[in-house]
């Protein structure tokens, strides 16, 4: 029955296997599930952190190539975002480990959409990402041409 209700509804089996973790009763608990939702649950805090690094990515590459463009709506842009990193990392300790990683592949996430939003050709842009991940954390730094 739990994996017939992981299939056909999930916010039921959820619901239970909770209720049946609290209980104690690991014997009836749907334990593989259970475990490949926890693993997704880590992998979605990594996607966040990919996610949020490449709108700030999208951002700086923006003001750093598009000068005359900067204003008022760019700059909070930029320092909402190192915010809401911040506060994930904060949240998610462990994906300090990751930052690397996460700048690599967001920053091919945001070289796409810079060239999308900007109208300047791809290679505008530096083929790896220029900055480290202190440096676009750091509220004073400003790329600048």
């Amino acid at each position: 029955m739990p994996e017939e209700n992981y299939e056909r509804d999930f916010f039921a089996w959820a619901q239970e296997q909770a209720a049946l973790l609290r209980s104690g009763d690991w014997a009836k608990a749907d334990v593989e599930h259970i475990a490949q939702e926890i693993e997704s649950m880590g992998k979605a805090e990594k996607r966040e952190l990919i996610s949020r690094l490449a709108v700030l990515l999208l951002h700086l590459l923006k003001w750093r190539f598009q000068p005359a463009l900067r204003g008022t709506s760019g700059r909070l842009s930029i320092e909402q975002q190192r915010l809401k990193i911040a506060d994930h990392i904060d949240d998610n300790p462990s994906l300090k480990t990751m930052r690397d990683e996460a700048v690599t592949t967001a920053y091919r996430y945001a070289r796409v959409d810079a060239e999308r939003e900007t109208g300047l050709v791809r290679e505008t842009f530096p083929a790896q990402c220029p900055w480290t991940f202190d440096d676009m954390m750091d509220e004073s730094f400003w790329p600048q041409t």
